[in-house]
């Protein structure tokens, strides 16, 4: 089961907006939200779900808002998460900002949205450029005699409308990588994980099948086939509602009818051993009224690489004043507010 009803509250946990999709528990279980979810700040054991007796508030922050659905039943929370923010991308497209200033200019619209993208506490449709060509946003540019609803909806692909025609067909692929790591105080390395997107640009006429070829090494990374001690696997791989995951299960081939535009195929995470990008070292020196703190940066990528926009921040004591800085490359800025001195690098050789 999912979702019985979503509200959307502002900072102080009133509700601005809310839809009620079945009915079984009652919308005055939300002023219990804020209250508990204060107390358990308090107690410093919050959690994304709070419980009250038999309800369940599931909550997601986004700026000055909460989002929370509440439910009776063992929900699917994975579901009610991924649709929460599913919600934040949709409305954003349609009001550039998600805040509470946007939700009182646009209550109609979004009460629209809230129809279509649930029904009965599942989600339905949830991509943005479909629902865009049912909800319009002044909401009158509707013709009358049209059916209100585009086939889009009902056909199998939901994700892309048919028709679509391009003098020159072209695909843009672009992959992504972060990398995260943790390093302790003597320099080892704690934690080290990359972070990928593969994110997709597509023109394309009519309904195209694509498949997406992976090499061998990443074939036998997302099979867990890879042999030798320092075997690294792909994990948490997210795939785009379009991938067929039978044929994925099957031979691991990525066969998918790709939406109009811009839209991300896949993400995954990758647990594996990386040297950091650029290697910081520092030593700080207290004396009676001052502190200082000299901090050397090593690049340790290929040397025909560069790094752009490298931003260090140095945390510095809350009651530092009067900073003085020298930099051999670069500039260096004081933030009070943050209690930091960022160093800025724009080209790091």
């Amino acid at each position: 089961m999912s979702a019985s009803a979503v509200f959307i509250l502002d900072v102080k946990g009133k509700p601005l907006i809310s839809r009620n999709y079945k009915g079984d528990v009652a919308m005055s279980e939300i002023e219990h939200f804020m209250p508990l979810l204060m107390q358990r700040e308090e107690e410093g054991a919050l959690a994304p779900l709070l419980s009250r007796g038999r309800v369940h508030f599931l909550w997601i922050k986004h700026s000055n808002l909460y989002l929370v659905a509440t439910t009776l039943k063992n929900a699917n929370a994975s579901l009610v998460y991924a649709f929460l923010y599913k919600t934040v991308e949709v409305f954003s497209e349609y009001f550039k900002e998600l805040e509470e200033e946007s939700i009182r200019d646009n209550f109609v619209i979004i009460y629209e949205l809230l129809d279509e993208l649930m029904d009965f506490g599942f989600p339905q449709t949830t991509d943005s450029k479909i629902l865009q060509e049912y909800i319009t946003q002044q909401g009158n540019k509707l013709e009358t005699g049209k059916s209100r609803v585009p086939p889009t909806v009902t056909n199998a692909v939901s994700w892309r409308s048919e028709g679509i025609k391009y003098k020159k067909n072209e695909v843009f692929i672009d992959v992504i990588e972060s990398v995260n790591l943790l390093v302790n105080a003597n320099g080892s390395v704690l934690l080290s994980e990359i972070v990928g997107t593969i994110k997709l640009k597509v023109f394309l006429s009519g309904m195209p099948e694509l498949r997406l070829g992976l090499n061998d090494r990443v074939l036998f990374e997302l099979t867990g086939l890879s042999g030798g001690k320092n075997k690294s696997e792909l994990e948490d791989v997210k795939f785009h509602q379009c991938v067929r995951l039978s044929r994925f299960d099957n031979d691991r081939t990525i066969s998918f009818i790709p939406p109009d535009g811009d839209f991300e195929l896949m993400s995954y995470r990758l647990s594996t051993q990386v040297k950091p990008l650029i290697w910081i070292e520092s030593v700080i020196e207290k004396f009676h009224s001052r502190v200082e703190i000299m901090v050397k940066a090593k690049g340790q990528f290929k040397k025909q690489s560069v790094a752009n926009g490298v931003e260090i921040s140095v945390p510095v004591p809350s009651d530092a004043d009067s900073p003085r800085f020298k930099t051999s490359v670069g500039s260096a800025k004081y933030m009070p507010e943050k209690n930091v001195v960022i160093w800025n690098i724009k080209s790091f050789p």
